[in-house]
């Protein structure tokens, strides 16, 4: 298998009570997972069966972008929490967000606000471009900011799946919570 699951850097009920241990389990266990062996059976025999993560999100359609897709989210959703998360960003990124919202807090307002506002199943990300630029990006479905040239740097996934077992139909109130869990050394280093 040429795509595998990526390994957590927290046990799976770290997060609680922000995300529950049976969600991880879910959601990274089982959907993540079988993302991934969709995507490791589809590219056989196609031009991006040797492809990497990115390039096949960039170049791909139907069923094969779905996939990849997803798994590219997914690894930069899960590789973005830590039990020891929250507070702000520091350095460079916190400057970006300042110049661009004013404040950190009226970041979280406008992302909260896109993440919720999202009608039916996406993520909502923060993305840069070439020159550093920030950007709250939505996207349906398996959509991801490198389809339009865009840097990923933190990605909320609005999917029912990633909150319907801890906040059932309270979307909103799952994009609240999430921020205290937010490892802001994984999302700077994107940045």
């Amino acid at each position: 298998m040429k795509f595998e699951l990526p390994k957590l850097p927290y046990a799976t009920n770290a997060l609680e009570p922000v995300i529950s241990k049976q969600t991880i389990e879910l959601h990274y266990g089982k959907h993540l997972q079988t993302y991934i062996n969709n995507l490791n059976n589809l590219v056989v025999g196609t031009k991006f069966e040797n492809a990497d993560l990115e390039t096949i999100v960039k170049e791909s359609d139907g069923a094969i972008f779905n996939n990849a897709g997803q798994t590219l989210n997914h690894n930069i959703y899960f590789l973005s929490f830590s039990p020891n998360g929250g507070g702000e960003p520091k350095g460079k990124l916190a400057e970006a967000i300042n110049a661009k919202w004013g404040s950190f807090e009226n970041f979280k307002k406008e992302l909260n606000t896109a993440g919720a506002g999202l009608f039916g199943s996406g993520w909502v990300w923060l993305a840069k471009d070439a020159s550093g630029k920030l950007s709250i990006e939505k996207e349906p479905n398996a959509g991801n900011p490198v389809t339009k040239g865009l840097t990923p740097l933190l990605g909320f996934d609005v999917w029912e799946h990633a909150y319907y077992l801890d906040y059932q139909n309270r979307r909103a109130d799952h994009l609240s919570e999430i921020w205290k869990i937010i490892d802001w050394n994984a999302v700077e280093g994107r940045y």
